[in-house]
Protein backbone atom coordinates (compact mmCIF):
# COMPACT_ATOMS: atom_id res chain seq x y z
CA UNK A 1 0.00 0.00 0.00
CA UNK A 2 3.23 2.41 -0.18
CA UNK A 3 2.82 4.41 -3.03
CA UNK A 4 6.32 4.19 -5.14
CA UNK A 5 6.88 7.93 -4.40
CA UNK A 6 7.81 6.76 -1.01
CA UNK A 7 10.03 3.57 -1.96
CA UNK A 8 11.99 6.05 -4.43
CA UNK A 9 13.07 8.59 -1.14
CA UNK A 10 14.83 4.77 0.04
CA UNK A 11 18.65 4.85 -0.11
CA UNK A 12 19.88 4.14 -4.11
CA UNK A 13 21.85 0.56 -2.30
CA UNK A 14 18.58 -0.34 0.09
CA UNK A 15 17.34 -4.04 -0.82
CA UNK A 16 13.35 -3.97 -1.08
CA UNK A 17 11.51 -7.18 -0.31
CA UNK A 18 7.93 -7.19 -1.61
CA UNK A 19 5.86 -8.72 1.36
CA UNK A 20 2.55 -6.32 -0.38
CA UNK A 21 -0.87 -7.15 1.12
CA UNK A 22 -3.87 -6.39 -1.34
CA UNK A 23 -7.63 -7.54 -1.87
CA UNK A 24 -7.46 -11.23 -2.23
CA UNK A 25 -3.53 -10.99 -2.65
CA UNK A 26 -1.55 -11.62 -0.01
CA UNK A 27 2.45 -12.46 -1.42
CA UNK A 28 4.05 -13.26 2.10
CA UNK A 29 1.99 -15.21 5.34
CA UNK A 30 2.14 -12.76 8.47
CA UNK A 31 4.31 -15.43 9.98
CA UNK A 32 6.87 -15.33 7.71
CA UNK A 33 6.78 -11.30 7.41
CA UNK A 34 7.93 -11.39 11.25
CA UNK A 35 10.38 -14.34 10.82
CA UNK A 36 11.71 -12.31 7.49
CA UNK A 37 12.49 -9.01 9.34
CA UNK A 38 13.79 -11.23 12.45
CA UNK A 39 15.97 -13.03 9.76
CA UNK A 40 17.62 -9.64 8.30
CA UNK A 41 17.89 -7.78 11.45
CA UNK A 42 20.11 -10.42 13.00
CA UNK A 43 22.07 -10.60 9.76
CA UNK A 44 23.08 -6.72 10.94
CA UNK A 45 21.08 -5.33 8.42
CA UNK A 46 18.87 -1.62 9.61
CA UNK A 47 15.26 -3.17 8.45
CA UNK A 48 12.26 -1.07 7.64
CA UNK A 49 8.70 -2.32 7.37
CA UNK A 50 6.68 -0.28 5.52
CA UNK A 51 3.21 0.25 5.73
CA UNK A 52 0.30 2.81 4.03
CA UNK A 53 -1.48 4.92 7.11
CA UNK A 54 -0.87 4.08 10.95
CA UNK A 55 0.16 0.04 11.25
CA UNK A 56 -1.42 -0.10 14.74
CA UNK A 57 -4.89 0.13 13.42
CA UNK A 58 -5.87 -2.98 11.50
CA UNK A 59 -2.66 -2.75 10.23
CA UNK A 60 -1.00 -5.56 12.61
CA UNK A 61 1.79 -3.45 13.43
CA UNK A 62 1.14 -4.56 17.24
CA UNK A 63 1.81 -8.19 16.25
CA UNK A 64 4.70 -7.12 14.39
CA UNK A 65 6.42 -5.37 17.55
CA UNK A 66 5.48 -8.36 19.54
CA UNK A 67 7.21 -10.77 17.65
CA UNK A 68 10.39 -8.24 17.40
CA UNK A 69 10.32 -8.08 21.18
CA UNK A 70 10.18 -11.54 21.56
CA UNK A 71 13.08 -12.05 19.17
CA UNK A 72 15.48 -9.66 21.48
CA UNK A 73 15.34 -6.94 18.41
CA UNK A 74 15.66 -3.51 18.89
CA UNK A 75 12.67 -2.23 17.08
CA UNK A 76 11.04 1.41 17.08
CA UNK A 77 8.02 2.74 15.56
CA UNK A 78 7.25 5.92 13.44
CA UNK A 79 3.25 7.07 13.75
CA UNK A 80 1.47 7.14 10.58
CA UNK A 81 -1.34 9.13 10.05
CA UNK A 82 -4.90 6.87 10.80
CA UNK A 83 -5.84 6.42 7.03
CA UNK A 84 -9.60 7.04 8.18
CA UNK A 85 -8.10 10.43 9.65
CA UNK A 86 -6.26 11.19 6.15
CA UNK A 87 -9.66 9.89 3.83
CA UNK A 88 -11.97 11.75 5.70
CA UNK A 89 -10.07 15.23 5.69
CA UNK A 90 -9.22 15.38 2.71
CA UNK A 91 -12.01 14.77 0.71
CA UNK A 92 -13.93 16.82 3.40
CA UNK A 93 -15.60 14.38 5.89
CA UNK A 94 -16.00 15.73 9.55
CA UNK A 95 -15.93 12.27 10.99
CA UNK A 96 -17.68 14.27 14.13
CA UNK A 97 -20.20 16.90 14.12
CA UNK A 98 -21.97 18.66 16.07
CA UNK A 99 -25.81 18.24 14.74
CA UNK A 100 -24.95 14.72 13.05
CA UNK A 101 -22.82 12.97 14.46
CA UNK A 102 -21.37 12.92 17.94
CA UNK A 103 -19.18 9.39 17.87
CA UNK A 104 -17.02 7.80 15.20
CA UNK A 105 -16.37 4.02 15.38
CA UNK A 106 -13.11 2.41 13.53
CA UNK A 107 -14.40 -0.75 12.51
CA UNK A 108 -12.89 -3.60 10.05
CA UNK A 109 -15.31 -5.78 7.59
CA UNK A 110 -13.06 -8.67 7.30
CA UNK A 111 -13.22 -10.53 11.10
CA UNK A 112 -10.88 -12.85 11.63
CA UNK A 113 -11.70 -17.06 10.94
CA UNK A 114 -13.85 -17.89 13.12
CA UNK A 115 -13.75 -14.90 15.37
CA UNK A 116 -16.86 -12.98 16.83
CA UNK A 117 -18.61 -11.01 14.45
CA UNK A 118 -19.58 -7.11 14.66
CA UNK A 119 -22.07 -6.04 16.88
CA UNK A 120 -24.34 -4.16 14.00
CA UNK A 121 -26.86 -3.14 16.65
CA UNK A 122 -24.35 -0.88 18.07
CA UNK A 123 -22.95 0.21 15.03
CA UNK A 124 -26.54 0.65 13.36
CA UNK A 125 -26.72 3.73 16.27
CA UNK A 126 -28.32 7.03 15.20
CA UNK A 127 -25.57 10.63 15.37
CA UNK A 128 -22.58 7.86 14.59
CA UNK A 129 -19.86 7.76 11.48
CA UNK A 130 -18.80 4.41 10.80
CA UNK A 131 -15.19 4.64 9.10
CA UNK A 132 -15.39 0.91 8.16
CA UNK A 133 -11.56 -0.51 6.66
CA UNK A 134 -11.79 -3.52 3.98
CA UNK A 135 -15.19 -2.71 3.23
CA UNK A 136 -15.13 -3.19 -0.10
CA UNK A 137 -15.62 -6.84 -0.91
CA UNK A 138 -18.46 -6.90 1.76
CA UNK A 139 -20.45 -3.64 0.43
CA UNK A 140 -23.31 -5.14 -0.08
CA UNK A 141 -23.27 -7.49 3.05
CA UNK A 142 -22.34 -4.56 5.57
CA UNK A 143 -24.65 -2.40 4.33
CA UNK A 144 -27.78 -5.53 4.22
CA UNK A 145 -26.68 -6.02 8.08
CA UNK A 146 -26.77 -2.16 9.00
CA UNK A 147 -30.00 -2.58 7.66
CA UNK A 148 -31.49 -5.04 9.10
CA UNK A 149 -29.78 -3.79 12.42
CA UNK A 150 -32.17 -0.36 11.96
CA UNK A 151 -29.87 2.13 10.07
CA UNK A 152 -32.04 4.00 7.12
CA UNK A 153 -31.38 2.91 3.73
CA UNK A 154 -31.02 6.81 2.17
CA UNK A 155 -28.27 6.88 4.55
CA UNK A 156 -25.33 9.09 3.29
CA UNK A 157 -22.30 6.64 2.47
CA UNK A 158 -18.81 7.85 0.67
CA UNK A 159 -16.05 5.71 -0.71
CA UNK A 160 -12.44 7.19 -0.83
CA UNK A 161 -10.13 5.64 -2.66
CA UNK A 162 -6.35 6.48 -2.85
CA UNK A 163 -6.81 9.01 -0.26
CA UNK A 164 -4.45 11.88 0.49
CA UNK A 165 -2.78 11.03 -2.72
CA UNK A 166 -2.98 12.93 -6.11
CA UNK A 167 -5.03 9.83 -7.48
CA UNK A 168 -7.62 10.27 -4.70
CA UNK A 169 -11.30 9.58 -6.31
CA UNK A 170 -14.58 10.22 -4.02
CA UNK A 171 -17.78 8.55 -4.49
CA UNK A 172 -21.02 9.06 -2.88
CA UNK A 173 -24.15 7.67 -2.39
CA UNK A 174 -26.84 6.04 0.12
CA UNK A 175 -26.47 3.07 2.17
CA UNK A 176 -29.27 0.94 0.43
CA UNK A 177 -26.89 1.74 -2.93
CA UNK A 178 -23.39 0.75 -1.51
CA UNK A 179 -23.42 -2.36 -3.01
CA UNK A 180 -23.85 -1.14 -6.26
CA UNK A 181 -21.62 1.84 -6.32
CA UNK A 182 -18.77 -0.50 -5.40
CA UNK A 183 -19.20 -2.71 -8.19
CA UNK A 184 -19.61 -0.24 -10.43
CA UNK A 185 -16.77 2.20 -9.07
CA UNK A 186 -13.71 -0.46 -10.41
CA UNK A 187 -11.51 0.26 -7.38
CA UNK A 188 -7.99 -0.78 -7.76
CA UNK A 189 -6.07 1.47 -5.06
CA UNK A 190 -6.98 0.97 -1.20
CA UNK A 191 -10.57 2.61 -0.38
CA UNK A 192 -12.05 3.14 3.08
CA UNK A 193 -16.03 3.41 3.29
CA UNK A 194 -17.88 5.97 5.31
CA UNK A 195 -21.13 5.43 6.66
CA UNK A 196 -23.49 8.31 8.54
CA UNK A 197 -24.72 11.97 7.83
CA UNK A 198 -21.24 13.47 7.60
CA UNK A 199 -20.50 11.27 4.56
CA UNK A 200 -23.05 13.75 2.53
CA UNK A 201 -20.20 16.77 3.39
CA UNK A 202 -17.71 15.60 0.89
CA UNK A 203 -20.22 16.17 -2.22
CA UNK A 204 -20.52 19.86 -1.28
CA UNK A 205 -16.56 19.90 -1.58
CA UNK A 206 -15.97 21.76 -4.97
CA UNK A 207 -12.33 21.17 -5.39
CA UNK A 208 -13.00 16.75 -4.62
CA UNK A 209 -12.40 14.53 -7.49
CA UNK A 210 -16.25 13.24 -6.45
CA UNK A 211 -18.56 11.01 -8.37
CA UNK A 212 -21.94 10.57 -7.26
CA UNK A 213 -24.02 7.56 -7.23
CA UNK A 214 -26.29 7.79 -10.01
Amino acid sequence: LVPEAVLERARRDAKRLYVGKARGEHSVPQDQIEALMIEEAKAGHRVVRLKGGDPFVFGRGGEELEAMRAAGVPVFVVPGVTAALACAASAGIPLTHREHAQAVTFVTAQAKPGGVDADWTRLAAPNHTLAIYMGVDRAEETAARLMAAGRAGATPVAVVENGSRPDERVLTGRLDGLGALVRGADLTGPALVFVGETAAFSAAQPDVRTEAAA
